[in-house]
């Protein structure tokens, strides 16, 4: 697993943010009893994709998150539990994962050949996502915000738009995965910009994380309460 990143935000309090190849693990994760220290229902999920691709990347992502979240809780992979926070939105039990009691906050995304990790000690969200044909891109765009909109309607070269497009994409979901809210929240509310930088969003970090050619990522990280608004 290899570290893509220095931080999100703050440096004092930088999450870990990991980036996998499904493909470098995929073998490993086909050996008798790899599958172990997944849970019944994490089993039966993956179990269930009717695509070998979509299999691998949920159990590659699955396993390392397992893995990672064992090494920080010092627990075995196996005994890690899962839980639901409670949906900003509408209050019920199935916001974002977390880990019962919040000893360390996680978000996890995976996209093509791609998985995206990342740790921290406040609510932290993550995203990465395969560039979109042009087409796609323009079919899409009307979801997002008005301004975010306008911006990539002055895109004036096409070829950019994909790359334009996701990076503004990857900054959204990165927040609401971060704030628990998901689709849950219209993606036209928050503006987070489709230009180079990621506009201010109170109360949150966004940052563009480096990413294989072909994607795009991002990473959200909830301010602490000695950071200044911005």
């Amino acid at each position: 697993m290899t570290s893509v990143a220095p931080g999100i935000g703050d440096p004092a309090r930088s999450p870990a943010v990991h980036v996998l190849r499904v493909s470098e693990h995929a073998a490993a994760a086909r050996v008798s009893g790899a599958l172990a220290p997944l849970s019944e229902e994490e089993r039966a999920r993956a179990a269930a994709f009717v695509r070998e691709v979509d299999r691998e990347r949920y159990v590659v992502a699955h396993l390392a998150l397992r893995r990672e979240l064992g090494a920080l809780l010092d627990l075995d992979p196996a005994e890690v539990r899962f839980a639901r926070a409670d949906c900003p939105v509408c209050g019920d039990p199935h916001g974002r994962p977390i880990v019962p009691g919040d000893p360390v906050h996680f978000s996890l995304s995976h996209a093509g050949d791609v998985v995206l990790l990342a740790f921290a000690a406040v609510p932290v969200g993550v995203d990465v996502e395969e560039l979109p044909g042009v087409e796609s891109v323009r079919e899409t765009m009307s979801a997002l915000h008005p301004r975010e909109r306008a911006e990539l309607a002055a895109v004036s070269d096409a070829a950019a738009l994909p790359a334009a497009f996701t990076r503004c994409w990857t900054r959204k979901e990165a927040y609401l995965k971060g704030t628990g809210a998901g689709l849950g929240e219209d993606p036209s509310i928050t503006y987070v910009s489709a230009l180079d930088e990621p506009a201010q969003v109170p109360g949150w970090h966004l940052t563009d994380l480096p990413a294989p050619t072909g994607y795009a990522a991002a990473g959200a990280l909830r301010k602490g309460s000695t950071d200044t608004a911005g």
